[in-house]
């Protein structure tokens, strides 16, 4: 990196320096600015070419600059003959002015170091195109190196050097003297111009019919750049030491031939010896061998050999020549028409500007940019010629690059992009753009485009010309994914639609649609929502190719995949639009069926989507009111093992504690589990304080049952389980079978209706503040309306309740199933007696109960108390391993006709199988005398 950074730095210093030595204190750098070295030129090609500028315009131009170290070596004398050639050479070149001769832009400029002086632009010397690379600068430039030239360029800088002889032959009465490639000039354009007038002959009479022109003794001890190049010399300047306008003509025939043979003249002359060397120079010619021609191109090798004859009288003049057949190649004509063009009226200009397509794709890209390009946009400044000159740039610009239609076409098209006058010309102009938008778009840089391209498009759209609105209506499709999204949202579409509703033409108004509905898929669903389906409905037209404009919008809208129309809209907007334009008096038969076959799929579709949305929900709730039962069974009953037993006893307790219960009456869940997503703040603490409170319980260790002693005043309760079990048994006349595990820690007691089921863990505590809270031990059953059912396994031990007041109870049906096994559930007044309680002495009651109205069990009542499930599920030992010691409390309370419960826990160890009848017993009724007196 270093070293291509040190090379360049020394590349431009030997620029800059080289530059500086060759005009410094050159009074040409006052007012002009010295670019980089490019070509060389001039007799010897001593001139060295510099790029520059004008300091006050900006002008660009070549600066010819001839340092005077070259002819260091010579003496005082031959330096001053060498530079009086020089500035001859200059000062005839400024006087002189015609298109074929380099134009001189600043005289020549001496100074103590160098000779410089002003010109048009240009590109090299014909020697430099042609290999010569003297004076050139190191490396040698690529634009040179490369440069070939094309067959039209060849013939028509020919036909241009004879033009410009013709020039000095004809009106200055001059001789060039020493026409060479070194002294025609290439410039900017490709032009070829003549200079190196440094040998030049004027006539001695020039008012005279016949001419007669002197000429110079040939000197060999003159400095070379003091002498013409003898190689192109014609052969009497040596021999017959005489010249006229002939003697240019040999030069042109001798150039023509180093053209067509990279740049090899016909023959070396020998310097030293030149007079012997034009001796058999004109043998040769006397006799030339066809195969000197054989590289120059048929239709011009005998004109070339009349160039070259050795008899002056022979040659054809300046003026033949350039009427030559070789001359009327179409190329050729064109580049002279345009060199000429200055001189046409308007009418001659547009019939050649009309036929020049046709013309164009027959020359080189390089012809076509650097001659015929600059003439064409020089017409711009004639507002009448641009829609004659516009489509022949627009089709120069298709074949050039991006960066060259920048640089070379884009500068002079900005002032016709706004051209609206006069109309007729602004209007062609438009259809003519319009056309080409493709190219402008695709080449013109964004800025650009923004600010000259578009504008003159929505200009088109607000024309008052029908026809170039459906124009443009027709081809703004076609380059509309060209242009920016915000410029179409903003600009383009409000004009499209601006144009739709304010034209009379019916036209328009169609193709505005059309064109509406090819350019949807560049815009967003949302303004489309939003601005095109509101839009459609503003449309005051009702024909049917409007309506069926209208139609297609919809469709496109419908069917696309990105934009899409929702359900909501189609029922609130879409459909109600369609479906009265559908029924309109103007559609024939075709026309409504596509309206029918549109309506019919948008039907579809909402049906499907709506009927599909419904069908989640329902799905849905369903998933929810399923997760919501799983959620409270969950938290109702959690399987587990024995270890977390005492976890649900204890929540048990808590709840039996704590007075809270819950009911579930026909079916309905309880109002504290389904609140699920609406819970106070208050209850989320109450929660949280639960939760860890549980946490807490679990991490003690098992509590481990004691037995309780009562008071000295209260009386020992006596275990009445066991006795009432074994009574219970000993009065069994059958027996169940098919024991299975307990549920939940509960054990199923037949009984009485009324059960109540009891957690294992109660202890006295509980149950002595039932005591205080009002439990009578003097209570008694009622001797009727109690009657033994057969226990249902599904019965709610939890739910079922005796209403106050009830004096009698009539035979109990099999209660609701139950649900919920985590929560005990006590009817307001109802008391429940404990195991403290004093017997009574009144034993009418269980006589009755257990006397004249037990009920009888038949044997279809023992087949279903075989198959009960609820039942079989429990065994002895589950039973007792699930109760935390022994139970020292009973279930059964009685007061003023309230129903009796019994405990489920209460299943003997010793017992196979839950006894379903009882027997009246002495000892039952002993024991229950005891409890209830």
């Amino acid at each position: 990196m270093e070293s291509m950074l040190s090379k360049l730095k020394s590349t431009v210093t030997k620029v800059t320096a080289d530059v500086t030595s060759a005009v410094m204190g050159n009074p040409v750098t006052r007012e002009f600015d010295v670019g980089k070295h490019i070509a060389s030129g001039g007799n010897g090609l001593a001139w060295k070419i510099f790029n520059g500028t004008k300091k006050s315009t900006k002008q660009e131009v070549a600066v010819f600059v001839f340092d005077k170290k070259l002819i260091d070596k010579y003496q005082k004398y031959e330096k001053d003959q060498i530079i009086d050639s020089l500035k001859r050479g200059v000062q005839q070149l400024t006087r002189l002015r015609h298109p074929r001769l380099l134009t001189v832009q600043h005289p020549l400029e001496d100074s103590r170091d160098c000779l410089a002086f002003c010109t048009e632009p240009i590109f090299a010397s014909l020697a430099n195109v042609l290999g010569s690379c003297d004076n050139l600068p190191s490396p040698l430039p690529a634009d040179i190196k490369d440069h070939k030239l094309f067959d039209v360029e060849t013939k028509y800088g020919l036909l241009q050097v004879s033009e410009g002889l013709s020039f000095l032959h004809s009106s200055v009465k001059m001789i060039h003297s020493n026409l060479t490639p070194e002294n025609i000039i290439l410039n900017k354009s490709g032009a070829w111009k003549i200079m190196g007038f440094d040998f030049c002959n004027p006539s001695v009479n020039p008012s005279e019919q016949e001419i007669k022109y002197v000429c110079k003794e040939w000197d060999p001890n003159l400095p070379s750049l003091c002498l013409p190049n003898p190689e192109y010399l014609a052969p009497e300047y040596i021999l017959s030491v005489s010249c006229d306008h002939a003697s240019d003509m040999y030069s042109l025939g001798v150039i023509i031939h180093a053209v067509y043979n990279k740049g090899k003249t016909i023959f070396e002359v020998n310097k030293q010896d030149i007079y012997k060397s034009f001796s058999r120079q004109l043998d040769q010619l006397s006799r030339l061998n066809p195969n000197v021609l054989l590289n120059i191109p048929e239709e011009v090798q005998e004109h070339v050999k009349l160039l070259l004859n050795v008899t002056p009288a022979v040659r054809p003049d300046a003026d033949q020549m350039t009427k030559i057949p070789f001359f009327d190649d179409v190329g050729a004509v064109t580049l002279q028409y345009f060199d000429s063009l200055f001189q046409r009226d308007n009418l001659q200009k547009s019939q050649f500007f009309k036929g020049l397509p046709k013309v164009l794709p027959k020359l080189p890209k390089r012809v076509v940019v650097q001659r015929i390009l600059p003439a064409l946009t020089s017409e711009f400044v004639n507002p009448d010629m641009v829609p004659f000159v516009l489509p022949n740039v627009l089709l120069i610009a298709e074949e050039c690059t991006k960066e060259e239609y920048t640089k070379l076409i884009l500068p002079d098209l900005g002032p016709v992009f706004r051209q609206q006058e006069p109309i007729q010309a602004s209007n062609m102009i438009l259809l003519i753009f319009l056309q080409k938008m493709d190219l402008l778009l695709t080449k013109t840089p964004p800025d650009e485009i923004k600010n000259s391209v578009l504008p003159m498009v929505y200009r088109a759209l607000e024309a008052p010309s029908i026809q170039i609105q459906e124009l443009c209506l027709n081809i703004i499709p076609t380059f509309a994914n060209l242009i920016d999204y915000p410029s179409m949202k903003n600009s383009l579409i409000p004009r499209i639609k601006s144009a739709c509703l304010q034209t009379s033409s019916l036209a328009v108004r169609v193709n505005s649609l059309v064109c509406l509905g090819k350019i949807l898929e560049y815009l967003d669903k949302w303004y489309v929502l939003d601005e095109i389906l509101p839009f459609l409905q503003q449309i005051p037209s009702r024909e049917p190719a409007v309506l069926m404009g209208i139609l297609g919008i919809y469709k496109c809208i419908f069917t696309h995949k990105k934009l899409g129309v929702t359900k909501e809209q189609l029922a609130g907007k879409v459909l109600p639009h369609l479906i009265p334009l559908s029924i309109d008096n103007n559609l024939n038969l075709n026309q409504f069926n596509s309206f029918m076959a549109v309506i019919k799929d948008m039907l579809n579709k909402l049906e499907a989507e709506h009927k599909t949305k419904l069908e989640q929900l329902h799905s849905m709730q369903e998933q929810q009111r399923s997760l919501d039962i799983t959620n409270q069974l969950n938290i109702a009953e959690q399987p587990g093992k024995a270890s977390n037993q005492t976890d649900k006893v204890f929540d048990m307790n808590q709840d039996f504690l704590t007075g809270s219960s819950e009911k579930q009456e026909n079916g309905h869940v309880p109002k504290q589990q389904s609140k699920k997503l609406s819970l106070t703040l208050e209850e989320k603490q109450r929660l949280a304080k639960e939760q860890e409170q549980v946490q807490k319980m679990k991490s003690q260790q098992p509590l481990t049952p004691s037995t309780m002693t009562s008071a000295a005043s209260v009386k020992q309760t006596k275990d009445l389980t066991m006795t009432l079990m074994e009574n219970m048994s000993s009065l069994n006349s059958f027996t169940s079978v098919g024991t299975k595990q307990a549920v939940a820690g509960f054990s199923p007691v037949t009984g009485m209706p009324g059960n109540v089921g009891f957690p294992a863990s109660v202890d006295n505590m509980a149950l002595n503040r039932n005591l205080q809270n009002g439990l009578n031990s003097n209570t008694g059953f009622q001797p009727s309306g109690f009657s033994l059912g057969q226990v249902n396994p599904n019965q709610n031990f939890f739910s079922g309740t005796t209403p106050m007041g009830m004096n009698k109870m009539p035979p109990m049906a099999t209660p609701a199933p139950m649900q919920n096994y985590n929560s005990l559930s006590s009817p307001p007044g109802m008391q429940q007696q404990n195991s403290f309680s004093k017997p009574a002495s009144d034993m009418s009651s269980l006589d009755s109960l257990f006397g004249a109205q037990k009920p009888r069990v038949s044997m279809n009542q023992m087949s279903q108390q075989k198959q009960n499930p609820w039942i079989n599920q429990f065994t002895p030992t589950q039973a007792s391993q699930n109760m935390m010691g022994n139970v020292t409390q009973t279930g059964m309370v009685g007061q003023s006709g309230f129903g009796v419960q019994s405990n489920p826990f209460f299943n003997p160890p010793n017992l196979s199988q839950p006894a379903t009848t009882m027997k009246n017993s002495s000892s039952a009724s002993n024991d229950l005398k005891d409890l209830f007196g």
